[in-house]
């Protein structure tokens, strides 16, 4: 597998959370999860600069984001999750771009999904495509 690693300016975890601030007044329910949306930065480590409709079509068609929190039930139900793995937040988490609802917090893309569309947990962003 072939990975384009990205170039960035600020490490994309603390990026994200730094751009979207304080969200202890917002409270995610039953087994919902607040994701903020992976968009890749503009350059590639190997120079390459995405065009601004690519990186745009990540607010969209991007599969990768950064848990910022989730409801008391999320993660927890024992007959939907049979795997050995646990979702935290700050984790980054794969899902598939048609899942969930789009919205914006602080100028931030996020997405709010139902725990079950969670399909794995990686430490890379720029690892999925």
């Amino acid at each position: 597998m072939t990975v384009i690693k990205m170039s960035h300016a600020i490490e994309p975890r603390k990026d994200l959370l730094d751009r979207v601030g304080n969200l202890d007044e917002l409270k995610i329910f039953n087994n919902q999860v607040l994701i903020a949306t992976y968009i890749r930065p503009e350059k590639t480590k190997g120079g390459i600069i995405m065009t601004q409709n690519t990186r745009d079509e990540d607010r969209y068609q991007s599969k990768v984001g950064l848990v910022l929190k989730f409801g008391r039930s999320a993660f927890v139900d024992d007959d939907k999750w049979s795997w050995d793995g646990t979702v935290n937040t700050h984790d980054w988490i794969v899902f598939r771009p048609s899942d969930g609802w789009n919205i914006t917090i602080n100028n931030v893309p996020c997405r709010i999904l139902e725990d079950t569309s969670v399909r794995c947990r990686i430490e890379d962003p720029d690892k999925v495509w």
